[in-house]
C-alpha cells in the first residue's frame, strides 16, 4: 500500500469498505444458516447425533486447514480474486446440499463451504485493515466484528424457510451471495505487501505461548461455544420438544446479548482491566450454561439465559486478542493472532463433535455441562495467571 491509500478515504474506499462489510454479513448468515439448519434435517432423517456431530464439524476443518495455505494465494492473486473464488465455493456447495442427503456428500459440501468462508474472511479482513486510515482502523475492524456478528444472529431465521420447501432456505442464502458478488466484481483489485520471511516463527509461537498462555485460550472456547450452539443445541431442542420456529429465536437471542454486551465490556475492561473481565464472564457464562437444563422448555427463561451467555462470552475472541495486545511485545503479536484463529478452529471443530457423543453416550444436558464446566474452569485458571510488569510495558 501506498501513502495515498491512507492519506485520502475516497468514494471508491467508501464503497470498497461497505461492499467488504456486506460480504462478511452475508457469509455470517450462511453459517449461522447452515449450521442448525443441516443438523435439524440430518436429525429428521434419522442420523445419530454423534455422527451428526462429526458431520458438523466438516465446515470448521475446511477452516482451519485453509489458514495454512491461504496466506499465499491472497499474494499472488490479490484479495478481490480470492474473495470470488471463495463466494462461489460457498454458493455453489449450498445450491448442492438439497440435491442428496448422503452423509459423505454433505461432509465434503461442508468441507468446501469452510474452505470458502476462510477464504473469504481472511481476504476481506486482511484488506479492510491494510486500506484503512491509521487514525480508524480500529473503529473499522469492530465493524467487521458486528457484521459478522449481526449475519451469524439472524442467519438461523432461516430456519423458518424450511416449511415452504426443502431448498428455499439454501435458495434464498445462495441469492444473497449472487447479490454481494456483484458488488465485489465491480471493486479494483488490491494485493498485500509482501512480508519478509521470519526464521524464528517457532520460537515466536513458543514465547507466545509462554507469556500468554491464559489470553489464547478464549479463542478456543469461543469456537467450542459457537459451533456448539448452532450444531447441537437444535438437536436438543428437538429432544426436548422445542418447536422448530423456537430454536432460531433462541440462537437469534444468543448473537442479539452478544451484540448488546460487546462494546459494554470492551470499555470496562479499559477501565478495570481485562483479567477481571474475562474472569467475571467465565463465571456468569458457567452459571448460564449450568442452568440451562433446568430450565426444561420454558422458552422465556431459555431465551434469557442465552441472551445472558450470549452477551458475555461473544466477545470472549476479541477481548483475548486485546489482553494479548496488552501483555505482548509488538513483534510478537501476529503470532498470538494466528495461534487464537487456529484455536478457534480447533474449538469449533471440537465443539459438535463432543457434544454430538456427550448426547449420544451420556446424557442429552451434556452440551450445556460440559460449556458451563469449561467456562467454569477458564475462569479459575484466570486467577493463577500473572503477567510480568515488563511485558504490559512493552505491550
Amino acid at each position: 500500500m501506498t501513502s495515498k491509500n491512507y492519506s485520502s478515504f475516497s468514494f471508491s474506499s467508501h464503497y470498497r469498505l461497505m461492499a467488504l462489510l456486506l460480504v462478511v454479513v452475508i457469509a455470517g448468515m450462511s453459517q449461522g444458516l447452515l449450521l442448525p439448519l443441516l443438523s435439524i434435517m440430518l436429525e429428521h432423517s434419522g442420523v445419530s447425533s454423534d455422527l451428526n456431530g462429526i458431520n458438523s464439524a466438516a465446515m470448521y476443518i475446511g477452516i482451519f486447514l485453509t489458514m495454512f495455505i491461504i496466506e499465499k494465494p491472497v499474494v499472488r492473486f490479490g484479495y478481490k480474486k480470492v474473495i470470488v473464488t471463495g463466494i462461489l465455493l460457498v454458493t455453489i456447495s449450498t445450491l448442492l446440499f438439497p440435491v442428496t442427503q448422503t452423509l459423505t456428500a454433505w461432509f465434503i459440501l461442508r468441507l468446501l463451504v469452510g474452505v470458502g468462508d476462510s477464504s473469504l474472511h481472511f481476504a476481506t479482513q486482511l484488506w479492510i485493515v491494510s486500506s484503512s486510515p491509521a487514525d480508524k482502523r480500529g473503529k473499522y475492524i469492530s465493524l467487521y466484528g458486528m457484521a459478522y456478528g449481526v449475519g451469524f444472529s439472524i442467519g438461523p431465521l432461516g430456519i423458518n424457510l424450511l416449511a415452504l420447501g426443502q431448498a428455499l432456505p439454501f435458495v434464498a442464502s445462495s441469492l444473497f451471495f449472487t447479490v454481494v458478488l456483484l458488488l465485489v466484481l465491480r471493486m479494483k483489485n488490491e494485493w498485500p505487501e509482501k512480508a519478509a520471511k521470519d526464521t524464528a516463527a517457532e520460537n515466536r509461537f513458543i514465547r507466545t505461548y509462554r507469556l500468554a498462555w491464559f489470553v489464547l485460550i478464549p479463542g478456543l472456547l469461543y469456537g467450542l461455544m459457537e459451533a456448539s450452539m448452532n450444531s447441537t443445541f437444535p438437536l436438543y431442542a428437538i429432544r426436548i420438544d422445542i418447536g422448530q420456529q423456537w430454536i432460531s429465536l433462541l440462537l437469534l437471542a444468543f448473537g442479539i446479548g452478544s451484540l448488546i454486551l460487546q462494546l459494554p465490556l470492551g470499555v470496562w475492561s479499559d477501565r478495570i482491566g481485562r483479567k477481571p473481565v474475562l474472569i467475571g464472564c467465565g463465571f456468569i457464562g458457567a452459571f448460564a450454561f449450568l442452568t440451562v437444563p433446568l430450565a426444561g422448555d420454558n422458552i422465556a427463561v431459555l431465551f434469557v439465559l442465552f441472551m445472558a451467555a450470549g452477551g458475555v462470552v461473544g466477545s470472549f475472541f476479541s477481548l483475548g486478542l486485546a489482553y494479548a495486545a496488552d501483555i505482548l511485545p509488538r513483534n510478537i503479536l501476529p503470532a498470538a493472532n494466528v495461534i487464537a484463529s487456529i484455536h478457534f478452529s480447533l474449538g469449533s471443530v471440537m465443539g459438535p463433535t463432543l457434544g454430538g457423543f456427550g448426547m449420544q453416550y451420556v446424557s442429552s444436558h451434556s452440551l450445556f455441562l460440559f460449556l458451563g464446566a469449561a467456562f467454569l474452569f477458564f475462569a479459575l485458571l484466570g486467577f493463577g495467571f500473572r503477567p510480568k510488569a515488563q511485558q504490559i510495558s512493552s505491550g
